[in-house]
């Protein structure tokens, strides 16, 4: 019985769901600053006194929330995680007006897609995840924030386990802030650098990079990575780009840097797929399928993406939980 129990526990609903709300409603902030009845919050967030006391309650059952004998809240050690400054960055994740929280809400329908190959995002909100995104700006820097923020974490491993310099000019193909080509030219002084993504967000690229006192070294261009690319940069690098789409676009995406790089340049595939290639995270795995109908890839299916794009695996650079699969021209 005991582990029956305990499947329920991972398949109910209630504590994430009242967890999200908190996150969205910015409640630990709000107690952070001395308001602590379940009134003053409701007062402060716009909310429904009631309701959110019955909320705040079950987070106080699960330990998220202490509440006295007054009614007043505190956080615990694991609800300090919902502060908008915590370092672990959970609260944007979890705002369930946000970006990722928002289209969390698209799992609902995991089972449609399971049956029909369609992206949940799709039958939740009637349009694709970035659409949807592009009718508000406000969304669309969130997730411009968040990407740079995970790759940011990730820059000193790309950095480290391939030798950029020696590209001459490298260009980040759907680049989003700059996080990624800041941290690399910043590494390597004689590169120079390009970010190529959509126009707004090429244009968060180059405040990123002219911040970092980059500017005389790199560019931007904005545009469609399933149209033709700047030609002539010795590398084209895409950072957590292609588990976004299913293998036919991945593949579009894929010919065209080709194309770009000729054969003198090669294309650059990162993916958080572990030093040895093959170690998926299944989680992303279905918020990739739900979100976008996109995939989790290890090095192998990676390699057949390459190769039926004119491409092939010539290196494989362990980069901490990252792999790089350096391709070059068949």
């Amino acid at each position: 019985m005991a582990n029956v129990a305990g499947l329920g526990t991972m398949a109910d609903l209630i504590t994430p769901m009242a967890i999200r709300v908190a996150a969205t409603l910015r409640i630990a902030d709000h107690i952070s600053q001395g308001i602590r009845t379940a009134p003053e919050l409701a007062d402060k967030a716009g909310v429904g006194a009631d309701a959110l006391d019955r909320v705040l309650r079950h987070l106080a059952a699960q330990e998220v929330l202490n509440r006295d004998e007054s009614g007043r809240y505190a956080l615990t050690e694991r609800g300090e995680g919902l502060r908008d400054d915590h370092p672990s960055g959970l609260r944007a994740m979890l705002d369930i007006e946000g970006d990722i929280g928002r289209a969390d809400l698209s799992l609902v329908h995991l089972l449609q897609t399971v049956r029909t190959g369609e992206p949940a995002f799709h039958v939740h909100y009637g349009r694709s995840f970035w659409d949807d995104l592009a009718t508000d700006p406000t969304r669309t820097a969130s997730y411009d924030r968040q990407m740079g923020s995970d790759v940011s974490a990730d820059a000193p491993s790309i950095v480290a386990a391939y030798d950029w310099g020696s590209l001459g000019h490298l260009m980040d193909v759907g680049g989003g802030n700059g996080a990624l080509l800041s941290a690399i030219l910043g590494a390597y002084p004689a590169l120079r650098g390009t970010v190529f993504d959509q126009p707004a967000t090429a244009e968060t690229a180059r405040k990123t990079l002219e911040a970092a006192g980059l500017s005389g070294r790199s560019d931007v261009a904005g545009g469609s990575f399933f149209e033709p690319l700047p030609p002539g940069a010795g590398g084209y690098i895409l950072s957590a780009i292609i588990h976004d789409w299913d293998d036919d676009a991945s593949k579009a995406i894929l010919r065209r840097c080709a194309e770009a790089a000729s054969e003198g340049g090669a294309v650059f595939v990162v993916e958080k797929i572990g030093a040895d290639g093959q170690s998926l995270r299944t989680g992303m795995d279905l918020r990739m399928l739900a979100y976008f109908g996109g995939k989790e890839r290890g090095v192998s299916e990676l390699t057949t993406l390459a190769t039926d794009s004119g491409l092939r695996v010539a290196a494989v650079h362990p980069a901490g939980e990252l792999s790089i699969l350096e391709l070059r021209s068949l």
